[in-house]
């Protein structure tokens, strides 16, 4: 049976889901070096209330973002991580699927840290603003000589949008058309061997309402804005350094930012706990239509969470079905979850078992979920410790107002991208156990062509 999901169903479901279900943000929170403490992003002042303590908005602010990504899938996916940058999770599976290249080849860009999983490698985002230079165009990130990327980084600011002329034309109005998704979309939930009592919960596309769609999609997740690339935001890498971090890359040690109107005192020491995260190692192997997963503990990881995407039609596009499995013991899609996230949310999410906790290191998708061959798209997340960094420290005394010089807020995860059961011969590293034994057992034969990896793609998602 050919196991895919129709790219006409996925995208207005998908785009139901996201209105339906958009994803809330989360007040940031200023800490100082020493503990956790509540401060205020605006421009102002922060309201007091009585008793309560004054807290003026930093000086400077910067961001950094810290991914590790790993897969077992081969070379080309380039094409998913810029899908994935300009269109999100739709952009990226497209351009999977095609095996796009994205018309960019460079060796590092701004938004590696959010490409899903899917090209393997260690990525830093990080930006810095200044409210005494909001037009800033450029400063200087001092580096400890453990990134080995020499002693600093030059960060960028794109240039401000050039104004846009509008010509008016004179359009013939038409009414705009809508067709109404078809299909069904079927969740499944929770590790095991086999499929739980009342799985899985589905939604029928054709004859579900608006409120059956907002029922239907639940999707935690708190993701917020971290490094930023825009007008009066340097940022790296960028145009003029699109070096990769190297693999034995290490950001501990101290970090100083520069630049006309950056505070002389902005300087913070990153710990071990702050550092890149280890890459994930999972081992996959097929049982009797399921999968077991296994994977090495990660140091300084606070939990793991694993989604797999897939779909089945045994018909025609009408009887198309998109299919979903989550590690949660609770049902959630999960798209929101495969990115970074406080570590009070994680650990909220831990204690209602939506989150696998950090010393769990195995999780069995349940057999018969994604048919016979239980092809489907696998994505995994490995959380870090968010922290945040100020100078001077928060005073202790209420009656004193707070006012930073700046402010550092760091994120950290570790995530892998592969296809469930693992690519095999088409993977290169980290093949499932049961192809390696099969590989040693068969005798010796002709070598038949490799599937591309494109191949199986495309008959997952339909394209």
């Amino acid at each position: 049976m050919k196991i895919f999901v129709d790219h006409h169903l996925l995208k207005p479901l998908m785009q139901a889901a996201l209105l339906t279900c958009g994803i809330l943000p989360v007040s940031l929170l200023a800490v100082a070096q020493t503990k956790p403490v509540p401060g205020a992003q605006n421009k102002t002042v922060a309201t007091a209330k009585s008793g309560s303590q004054a807290v003026k908005p930093p000086i400077a602010m910067a961001y950094i973002d810290l991914a590790t990504s790993s897969s077992d899938m081969p070379g080309g996916m380039m094409g998913a991580m810029q899908g994935g940058q300009s269109g999100g999770f739709l952009g990226a599976l497209g351009g999977m699927a095609r095996g796009s290249s994205g018309g960019n080849d460079r060796g590092n860009v701004f938004g590696n840290t959010h490409t899903m999983g899917f090209n393997s490698g260690k990525y830093m985002d990080v930006s810095v603003f200044t409210s005494k230079n909001t037009s800033l165009t450029d400063a200087t990130q001092m580096i400890p000589a453990g990134m080995n990327l020499g002693d600093s980084l030059k960060l960028l600011a794109p240039p401000p949008d050039k104004p846009v002329t509008y010509t008016p034309v004179e359009e013939t109005p038409s009414e705009p058309s809508y067709e109404k998704p078809k299909g069904k979309i079927s969740i499944y939930w929770g590790c095991g061997e086999t499929v739980r009592p009342g799985q899985p919960r589905t939604l029928d596309a054709a004859t579900a309402t608006p409120e059956d769609f907002a029922k239907f999609f639940v999707m935690r997740g708190k993701v917020t804005k971290g490094a930023r690339s825009q007008p009066g935001n340097p940022a790296w890498p960028n145009k003029n350094d699109d070096r990769k971090v190297p693999d034995s890359a290490s950001l501990v040690g101290q970090h100083q930012f520069t630049g006309t109107g950056i505070p002389e005192s902005f300087k913070l020491n990153l710990a071990a706990a702050n550092d890149l995260m280890a890459p994930i190692e999972l081992t996959q192997t097929k049982r009797d239509g399921g999968v077991s997963l296994e994977w090495k503990s990660i140091p300084n990881a606070r939990g793991y969470f694993i989604s797999v995407m897939g779909g089945q039609q045994s018909g025609g596009r009408d009887s198309a079905e998109m299919i979903v499995w989550t590690s949660s013991e609770l049902a959630d899609f999960g798209f929101g979850l495969v990115d970074y996230q406080s570590n009070a949310d994680v650990d909220k999410w831990i204690n209602e078992k939506v989150i696998l906790s950090p010393t769990t290191t195995k999780c069995d998708v349940p057999k018969g979920i994604f048919g016979d061959q239980g092809s489907g798209m696998l994505r995994m997340i490995a959380y870090g410790n968010d922290a945040y960094f100020a100078y001077p420290p928060r005073p202790s005394d209420p009656k004193i107002a707070w006012e930073p010089d700046w402010q550092t807020k760091l994120r950290v995860k570790s995530t892998y991208g592969s296809i469930l059961g693992g690519m095999g011969d088409m993977g290169g590293r980290n093949r499932s156990r049961n192809s390696a034994q099969a590989e040693q057992q068969r005798p010796e034969q002709k070598e038949e062509p490799k599937v591309k990896a494109t191949d199986v793609l495309k008959g997952i998602l339909g394209f």
